[in-house]
């Protein structure tokens, strides 16, 4: 069994204020132009389908116009994908019976009753039968009906959240078993503190959302998405395949690519990333500004002056926007005049919106902050998303 992971398409994004539609549609051409190649049985898209919750018209046919050129370059292939954070849950989950009857699950809502379960697409090859559990983005108050509440009543962590989720299903072990999810899965024995995080990616307050990936033990491989780097979660097969296109200016340098999954009989998984090359490059360059001139190019470039000297910034904005016509930002990079972090203003600056809240409530209880957490994360959430 032969399929793609990807995951993180995010249609509709801008980069800096700049409209990234002619590079998506040619990476997504050239992930079918792979598809071709490699004649996957499945392609796996594990969540932010689009960029936001409400994709613009054009972002809208730009999917269609992938789905419509790889289901026709492989008509026989299964297409599985699910809903991410950035994702409405809702219009993901439109058409679902109708289009699985076609071999395309789009799955955007998870399992909220007694009676429902995770999506599960069954294929077969000649070692028998390949399970693929299918779990959009979950927030443990989605799901409480059938996960419960803790002893005071109080919503579920985001990690007993998807174990319990986990534990619902009837897994059979002697079986090939894969599991598509859009979350924060931390490897066992580390801190949120210690994964590298991209710009592009939102971010929960105290890392609520982080799920320990001992929760993924019963499965031979789990397609990840949320996270924006290519990353393993403490197993070669529990991975992200990050995003295929840099959706931010963190992401400079990255190599992007689909991860080819390979599973033979039980225990038998091979990956291969296959390189995706982008129309063009985010890079960032720094140096004195004739340094930078003298790199012109047409990627999307921020640029970091190194001048210790004072420049005419109407001449150097017009001189570096004439090299760069895609530009993205300019910094100047400055020696620190004065050590200030011992004001209250600069000590505030550098507090995260949880904690500046805290301080000024001071006496809040732990119920209090629980709240506190939850509508500064919603808020961020729905700002992210425009």
């Amino acid at each position: 069994m032969r399929f793609f992971h990807l995951s993180d398409l995010h249609i509709g994004l801008k980069l800096i204020n700049r409209d990234l539609r002619e590079d998506q549609e040619y990476i997504l051409h050239q992930i079918t132009e792979l598809a071709l190649r490699e004649r996957p049985d499945a392609v796996v898209i594990a969540g932010d389908l689009y960029d936001r919750a409400v994709p613009s018209g054009e972002a809208v046919e730009l999917f269609d116009h992938f789905m419509t050129e790889l289901t026709g370059a492989l008509p026989e292939t299964v297409i599985m994908m699910i809903a991410g954070n950035h994702d409405s849950s809702a219009r993901v989950n439109c058409f679902r019976s109708v289009l699985s009857r076609q071999n395309v699950y789009m799955i955007g809502i998870p399992p909220q009753k007694e009676d429902e379960h995770m999506e599960k697409v069954v294929l077969t090859d000649v070692h028998g039968k390949v399970n693929f559990y299918l779990l959009p983005f979950v927030k443990p108050s989605m799901v409480k009906q059938i996960v419960g509440t803790d002893e005071n009543g109080n919503n579920l962590s985001y990690h007993e959240t998807l174990r319990r989720m986990i534990a619902r299903e009837q897994i059979d072990q002697t079986e090939r078993n894969v599991f598509v999810s859009h979350q924060f899965y931390l490897p066992a024995g580390k801190t949120a503190d210690e994964v590298e995080r991209m710009d592009s990616e939102i971010r929960t307050v105290g890392n609520i959302d982080e799920v320990s990936a001992d929760v993924l033990e019963p499965f031979d491989y789990a397609a990840l998405g949320h996270i924006h780097k290519p990353m393993k979660v403490g197993n070669e097969y529990y991975r992200y395949c990050g995003t295929p296109l840099a959706c931010s200016v963190s992401e400079a340098g990255q190599q992007k690519g689909v991860i080819l999954v390979e599973l033979g009989e039980k225990g038998d998984v091979r990956t291969q990333v296959l390189p995706l090359r982008p129309l063009r490059q985010v890079r960032v360059i720094r140096g004195e500004l004739q340094e930078v001139l003298e790199q012109a190019c047409g990627d999307y470039v921020s640029v970091v002056l190194t001048d210790r000297v004072d420049l005419d910034i109407s001449e150097m904005q017009d001189r570096i926007r004439n090299a760069f016509p895609r530009l993205l930002e300019i910094h100047r990079e400055v020696l620190r005049q004065a050590d200030y972090s011992g004001g209250t203003a600069a000590t505030q600056a550098e507090l995260d919106p949880f904690e500046l809240c805290c301080s000024f409530l001071k006496d809040a209880d732990e119920g209090e902050k629980e709240v506190l957490r939850d509508v500064i994360n919603t808020v961020l959430q729905e700002v992210n998303q425009g």
